[in-house]
């Protein structure tokens, strides 16, 4: 499969402080700041051109915001598959599954294992006779089996929310022009009732990077809502959006061997992969998987895809 590759350059401002012709500010007491370049989003995942709204941040004050209209849709890698159709399925016929930290296959030698792999023997999803998974096929079937309060009606169901149920879903989000760093970081919103946001950010395929799967809900119901080897998977509110991030999506590589950009956090910070390009891990990193460089500014890497999570607080201020 081939994506498309971009590559930025840095450039150095040799004053106390200048504004450079790309928008980038510098300057010594604060450091390198880089604006989002709304460039370095694929249109075709985009349902209108990005607009600049002018938005009231979590800080309180008033800035420039890129608006995006999202399909939700990637067009730079393929979505599906998420369950296999038989026990004698490779991998190729599934997705993934994340658990403990660890990335697994769905095929159809995982799906007949559930049993073992939970040490529950009430784990069933197959027909034992044709081997055939019991798996949803419509989006009813989704709907239901999607919810959090699923019955026992979807017991031992493998879910599978197919493109054409959100085929015309479009979601809206607002991230600043230029990045405002905060001097403690904003937590993230993961329930009903609690504050901060939920989206961690934006690939530049237009997906969004969402909160951790509920993967302990989906397994109490006796059910297996696999991701594709994206990272990906379909809710009927929130369209096709990612929980790991697996290297598929566009990512723009770095002339220095730093890990390669994959898109932006909500506060309009550059969010790049794990690893440097050598296969290093960053070991500065702060509580919230960030840190600083004069070519890149203040950024995130992402976690590693079995975490379940992508970073783990936003460092700059969002848009309301």
């Amino acid at each position: 499969m081939k994506y498309k590759i971009f590559v930025f350059a840095s450039a150095i401002c040799l004053f106390i402080s200048c504004k450079k012709n790309d928008g980038t500010t510098t300057d010594i007491a604060s450091g390198t700041v880089i604006n989002v370049d709304k460039t370095k989003f694929l249109s075709a995942g985009l349902s209108e051109p990005i607009s600049i709204v002018s938005r009231t941040l979590s800080n309180g004050t008033t800035a420039d915001c890129y608006k995006i209209v999202t399909k939700s849709t990637p067009t730079d890698h393929n979505m599906g598959p998420w369950c296999p159709s038989n026990i004698t399925d490779d991998a190729s016929k599934g997705g993934i599954w994340i658990d403990g930290g660890n990335v697994y296959d769905v095929n159809g030698a995982f799906v007949k294992n559930l049993a073992t792999f939970y040490h529950d023997t009430t784990w069933k999803m197959y027909n034992t006779t044709t081997g055939v998974i019991t798996k949803t096929l419509t989006q009813a079937d989704c709907a239901a089996a999607a919810n959090p309060n699923v019955g026992a009606a979807y017991k031992n169901y493998c879910v599978e929310c197919l493109p054409s149920y959100v085929s015309t879903l479009t979601q809206t989000i607002y991230i600043p022009v230029t990045p405002v760093k905060l001097s403690s970081p904003v937590s993230f919103g993961n329930g009903p009732m609690a504050t901060g946001p939920t989206i961690r950010g934006i690939a530049f395929n237009g997906v969004l990077f969402d909160p951790p799967a509920p993967t302990n809900i989906i397994l109490a119901a006796y059910t297996l809502a696999p991701f594709d080897d994206a990272g990906g998977h379909i809710n009927l509110m929130a369209g096709y959006h990612y929980h790991a991030a697996t290297g598929m999506s566009t990512k723009i590589t770095q002339t220095d061997g730093h890990a390669a950009m994959i898109g932006y956090a909500l506060d309009g910070f550059g969010m790049y992969e794990r690893l440097s390009a050598s296969g290093a891990e960053y070991t500065d990193l702060d509580a919230s998987r960030g840190h600083y460089d004069a070519t890149r500014g203040y950024h995130y890497h992402v976690d590693k895809a079995g975490s379940n999570n992508f970073i783990n607080s936003l460092a700059g201020a969002y848009a309301n």
